[in-house]
């Protein structure tokens, strides 16, 4: 697995080597010792599946507050994502920055999304199937999330006039005051 962190301290893209032969390929896909070695302490609680239908569909940007603050790695099985990860740890010289990665059915890249980032992304095709391996539980108390459209981050969505849940078009914007 190679891991090339982005300019988010701790937000990684981790890409799968793929040993290829003439039935297909093998590949590993999570490896703790493998994470540990590049400073991630990082346990399974539970894992995700979402099917979406429509290109241009975002869904997030979501995180979870402590004590049950999530870290999150995310792979597009199938179809094509523009995954967003938002810093949100006050503390951290990027805070408020944000990177994108591609993800695709064909690239077979991961993100990881430490605890204290937001996390979304955009539907580049129909039919994205999208996997998530969490950190922590789903917590409905501890779930949060910030306007897809905050001017304070300008996130640049790659599809215009997005379709959204009614949850996701009520996250408010961020203060700055």
């Amino acid at each position: 697995m190679k891991f090339t962190e982005t300019k988010i301290k701790g937000v990684y893209c981790i890409e799968p080597e793929l040993i290829r032969d003439e039935r297909g390929y093998f590949t590993r896909t999570f490896c703790q010792k493998e994470l540990e070695s590049h400073g991630i302490e990082f346990n399974i609680a539970q894992t995700n599946l979402t099917l979406t239908l429509k290109k241009g569909t975002i869904r997030g940007l979501h995180f979870q507050v402590e004590p049950k603050a999530e870290a999150k790695i995310v792979q597009c099985l199938k179809g094509s994502i523009y995954d967003v990860a938002i810093d949100l740890r006050k503390d951290s010289p990027t805070y408020s920055q944000w990177v994108t990665e591609e993800l695709t059915g064909d690239n077979k890249k991961m993100l990881y999304i430490p605890k204290g980032c937001a996390h979304g992304l955009q539907t580049l095709t129909d039919d994205c199937e999208v996997s998530y391996l969490m950190s922590e539980f789903y917590s409905p108390e501890h779930s949060k999330g910030v306007s897809w459209n905050d001017p304070f981050f300008n996130i640049q969505w790659p599809v215009k006039n997005p379709s959204l849940s009614e949850k996701d078009k009520n996250w408010s914007f961020i203060k700055t005051s």
